[in-house]
């Protein structure tokens, strides 16, 4: 467990920790790209595994919010804000973990180009949600934290939007029925990984609107 001098140290842990969970999503979401981009199926197992250990590392830094949580008694947001913060930047990797799983147990052979047009909008939307965390910390003096609020609701109905058209071409042009089946779960699941980036700026959004 961290070990801290002050509680401006222990305030900064908080904000530093979600930062870092934020750069974490962001690496899988660079992985997943890469996945897609440069397919390999011989190459897909031990890109499951890369994904795992960054889903890992996720994981851990929100335990140790949890932990230095639990023992605290002050708190620069409310303690119900951080632990759901927590939890949703969590999510976030997990979310696109789950794309890169459902690949493996698929069984995928080729990547539906209109996939990546919707993982470059997730990559996109983590870039995205890093900047907002970065600026999180300075969220009441900061004039930029809104904008990054917004472009996080306007990259997740760009993904809709693609997600919706893929799917239309994907039951317009696809002959096998299988293949059908496996690409819409997979699409699904990619989709849901916008929706967790935007849960994330809702929550940033509620704790700037309870704390000015």
């Amino acid at each position: 467990m961290p070990i801290f001098n002050s509680s401006k140290n222990k305030d900064d842990f908080y904000f530093d920790n979600f930062v870092e969970c934020t750069r974490c999503s962001l690496r899988a979401a660079l992985l997943l790209e890469e996945t897609m981009k440069d397919f390999s199926p011989a190459k897909l197992e031990e890109n499951v595994d890369r994904m795992h250990e960054i889903e890992h590392e996720a994981d851990t830094k929100k335990h140790e919010v949890l932990a230095v949580l639990m023992k605290a008694f002050m708190t620069p947001i409310d303690r119900e804000d951080i632990s759901l913060l927590s939890s949703c930047l969590d999510e976030v990797s997990d979310k696109i973990e789950d794309v890169i799983q459902r690949m493996y147990c698929n069984y995928i052979h080729d990547i539906l180009p209109s996939s990546l047009e919707i993982v470059a909008v997730v990559v996109e939307s983590c870039r995205e949600m890093v900047t907002l965390l970065e600026e999180f910390k300075n969220f009441k003096r900061s004039k930029t934290i809104h904008e990054h609020i917004i472009r996080i609701n306007t990259l997740e109905e760009d993904a809709d939007r693609l997600f919706i058209k893929a799917m239309r071409n994907l039951h317009e042009d696809e002959d096998d029925p299988v293949n059908m089946l496996k690409w819409r779960e997979i699409l699904m699941y990619l989709e849901k990984c916008t929706d967790a980036t935007e849960h994330v700026a809702d929550v940033v959004e509620r704790v700037i609107m309870t704390n000015t």
